[in-house]
């Protein structure tokens, strides 16, 4: 799309503030060490934002955003104290300090307390091409909000409309600790919305879509947006219950990416040191079909979670998670490594972009694997355990047969294991989802329960 598509240079005044963080930080640092602390560290931001929704064609809300965090973190040996503030005045940063370094010196000591290791800051910062802020007014992105109900509201069942958004936004931030490290980050991250309703003889039904960016140019066309969720959503016309059963499940791209997700969550550190997951000790050990990898990849241009360093300033490195199906390691902070007896892995805060392989096949071709079948577009509830892999959801979707949507269904659950969910994956389709920072397309898994009426 070609709204209003900006060029990437960092202006004057982002550059100026920028450079404000980093001092900031590096004096706040600097008067926590003279008040006695060991370690310090800190984590400043500023974030601006336009967002607009439109209903039926009229402006519903306007709202612009502009929010700053200052956040500080000091160590009196392997005590710990933190404190934070919105205010970047003099006085509310001597406060921020007095009342960490107040913190620090009465909480008890932990042994896995500090700063990640000297030696392992990143001296790297490679342009990511994350800064591309859109300079867009109210009047704008009303009108492209329009623009994506109109062409949703052209389909004949759509009945009505839930509003259509459009948001603008731009961050700049700062890391910053007592090893003399300065990290600055800067990017953009813009997103178009629409929830739709439709309705027939047998009721109605709501869907909905959205794209998010990191550049305004990199937007799915307004109309099309509007055309993909009126889609969905007549397609969900017509839903039923399914009876109890035990059949193969496909998970579209966009749900898939929770499955990954729940692998992330339980190969994290915290849940590891706490005991928490059912990953624990597998290290090493086959998680996944042999044909299966995942791989981080924090350089990605324009990528949702690309960055040379992570919340801790360690160097981002891209690595295997997972190799041919063997769980090659964790995703490790430094305090988590260090309750684990092991090294940081740059995951301080998460995981920078993952791409799962996948084989060749489109969409359509997942659907003939599937043959008779569930595909999954959506779950509900939070029945979800990584201490056992224990795996029950609400879901909605279509029911498949012989390689051919048959009819939408809702009101269903499906469960598994986690365990066995993944080492049951018999294919993982080329329709990417680019949305995200996890990068998967749709999840053919060979056997879950569904339960229905």
């Amino acid at each position: 799309m070609s709204d209003l598509a900006p060029a990437r240079e960092l202006s004057h005044d982002a550059q100026s503030e920028l450079d404000r963080l980093a001092q900031l930080a590096q004096e706040v640092i600097a008067r926590a060490r003279a008040a006695g602390a060991s370690q310090a560290e800190v984590a400043a931001s500023v974030d601006e934002g336009l967002s607009v929704n439109v209903r039926l064609g009229e402006v519903e809300t306007v709202e612009r955003t502009r929010d700053r965090g200052f956040g500080l973190t000091v160590y009196f040996g392997k005590r710990k104290g933190s404190a934070s503030t919105a205010d970047l005045r003099a006085e509310s940063l001597d406060a921020t300090i007095e009342q960490a370094c107040a913190i620090a010196r009465h909480t008890e000591e932990d042994p896995a307390a500090g700063l990640a290791d000297a030696a392992r800051m990143a001296d790297s910062f490679p342009d990511l091409d994350l800064w591309h802020p859109w300079e867009i007014d109210v009047d704008g992105a009303a009108e492209i909000a329009r623009r994506i109900e109109a062409a949703g509201r052209e389909e004949a069942h759509i009945s009505n409309s839930e509003g259509a958004n459009v948001q603008a936004g731009s961050a700049l931030s700062v890391y910053a600790n007592s090893h003399g490290f300065v990290g600055r980050e800067r990017g953009s991250r813009h997103s178009m919305s629409v929830s739709l309703i439709a309705a027939d003889e047998a009721g109605m039904q709501r869907d909905y879509w959205y794209d998010t960016v990191r550049a305004a140019g990199d937007f799915m066309s307004a109309e099309a947006l509007g055309r993909r969720a009126a889609e969905r959503t007549v397609a969900r016309l017509g839903s039923r219950r399914l009876s109890t059963r035990s059949c193969p499940v496909l998970f579209a791209p966009s749900v898939a990416r929770g499955l990954i997700g729940h692998l992330l969550g339980a190969a994290s550190g915290g849940a590891l040191y706490r005991r928490a997951s059912f990953l624990l000790d597998k290290r090493g050990e086959q998680v996944l079909p042999s044909w299966l990898s995942l791989v981080e990849r924090p350089f990605l241009k324009r990528g949702h979670a690309s960055s040379a360093f992570d919340a801790e300033g360690v160097a981002t490195v891209e690595s295997t998670i997972v190799e041919n199906g063997v769980l090659s390691r964790y995703l490790l902070s430094s305090y988590s490594a260090r309750k684990l007896g092991l090294e940081s892995t740059g995951n301080a805060g998460g995981v920078h972009n993952l791409e799962v392989s996948h084989g060749e096949d489109d969409f359509q071709a997942m659907l003939a694997r599937l043959g008779t079948g569930l595909l999954v577009t959506e779950v509900m509830g939070q029945g979800v355990s990584l201490i056992t892999g224990d795996y029950s959801r609400g879901a909605a979707g279509f029911w498949v047969e012989n390689g051919e949507i048959a009819y939408p269904v809702e009101e269903i659950t499906i469960a598994a294991n986690l365990r066995d969910m993944f080492k049951g994956i018999v294919a993982v389709g080329a329709d990417i989802d680019h949305r995200s920072h996890i990068l998967t397309g749709s999840i053919l898994i060979d056997r879950m329960t569904v339960a229905g009426e």
